[in-house]
């Protein structure tokens, strides 16, 4: 008489498996579990042979390890085709003004003289009774301050004329922003955003997703900072 194939015969055929995880193994695995089986039914003692629920408990181990198998190449189907998704949804951003997490304004001025600054935002939980704006100098000084009043939930874009507290026209360069949002005698939470275009596209690896490349001064975010397209 023939003993049932041993559990330890079986978790060294599973283990093996799983740390290899492809189809070729997957099908060896299937291969070598049936000879063991067929040699197991073949030498079988005809006065003791193996009773169903044995051969049933057997072939559903085999199953299972075949399942979790074709659940990870499925699972990985869908990653990669999310994957390809983020990464055409980004591409279409490429060239275009995008709002992110960020506190930084640019000034320049024209031949006449004229203000031009890039774009600022502010992201709300909830809506604000008013919305104080500071902009600081590089070396933190305060160059203007004023309010721009009620600001409802959610993102919220501002341009700055680039005057200062006395009315004229800032020096041009880098400066920063920096918001208070209250309602009644109550400081609401509120988040800063910048603007910045979107140069190119880093596809996703195994460190995360799809990266947006912003330039030298903005580096890189990821798909979700996009706040809002402008």
């Amino acid at each position: 008489m023939t003993s049932p194939i041993g559990s330890n015969v079986l978790n060294t055929v599973n283990a093996g498996s799983a740390a290899e995880a492809n189809a070729r193994q997957s099908a060896e695995l299937r291969d070598n579990f049936m000879t063991l089986l067929i040699t197991q039914l073949e030498n079988q003692d005809p006065l003791n042979p193996m009773e169903n629920h044995e051969m049933t408990s057997q072939l559903a181990q085999i199953n299972t390890v075949s399942g979790i198998e074709k659940l990870n190449e499925t699972l990985s189907g869908i990653t990669s085709q999310i994957d390809a998704g983020q990464t055409l949804q980004a591409t279409g951003l490429i060239g275009q003004g995008v709002l992110v997490p960020g506190d930084r304004i640019l000034l320049e001025t024209d031949d006449e003289e004229a203000a031009h600054t890039t774009p600022f935002g502010i992201d709300l939980g909830e809506s604000a009774d008013n919305v104080r704006v500071t902009i600081h100098g590089s070396d933190g000084q305060v160059i203007n301050r004023y309010d721009v009043g009620p600001v409802g939930a959610g993102v919220e874009s501002f341009t700055w004329d680039g005057k200062t507290r006395e009315g004229d026209t800032a020096v041009p360069g880098a400066y920063r922003v920096s918001v208070e949002a209250t309602r009644g005698d109550d400081s609401l939470k509120a988040e800063t955003l910048n603007y910045a275009v979107v140069g190119g596209v880093t596809p996703p690896d195994d460190d995360g997703g799809v990266r947006l490349d912003l330039g030298a001064v903005y580096g890189q975010v990821t798909l979700d900072q996009v706040r809002q397209i402008l």
